[in-house]
């Protein structure tokens, strides 16, 4: 089906709930939620970006939109990292977190939605095509 015409709202209507999609490197699952964040857990299957998903952790939560037919992924908080600490001294230091929203200031995550309805979208990142599925 392909559906070029849909508006962003429509489009972000459409992508409301839970998506399993897989890339080449990771098994992703993401809800987007109706009050625009959304929660996201990557599992990384190349054994060689696992050291990497041991620093940041697998989950990650933020804010989406789309805008001109691009969903924009803006990374706020990353939960599981090990650069969240504990301290004596203070009670927790959320290191990773605050790395996060600066990166998000300069970087955002977007990929070109191709085609959506209700049960699959297929997006494209760069020169990657992901097929994804929604999840009950």
């Amino acid at each position: 089906m392909n559906n070029m015409n849909l508006s962003d709202p429509e489009i972000e209507i459409l992508l409301f709930g839970k998506w399993r999609f897989n890339t080449n490197w990771e098994k992703i699952s993401i809800e987007f939620k109706d009050d625009m964040t959304y929660e996201q857990t990557r599992i990384q299957t190349f054994l060689l970006s696992k050291p990497s998903e041991l620093m940041t952790g697998n989950k990650f939560t933020g804010v989406w939109h789309v805008n001109d037919r691009r969903l924009c992924l803006i990374v706020k908080t990353v939960p599981k990292s090990f650069f969240n600490l504990r301290l004596l001294i203070l009670s927790k230091v959320d290191l990773a977190d605050m790395i996060a929203s600066i990166y998000s200031i300069f970087i955002t995550e977007n990929y070109e939605v191709i085609e959506i309805d209700k049960l699959k979208f297929i997006i494209s990142n760069k020169n990657q095509i992901i097929s994804g599925i929604k999840i009950k």
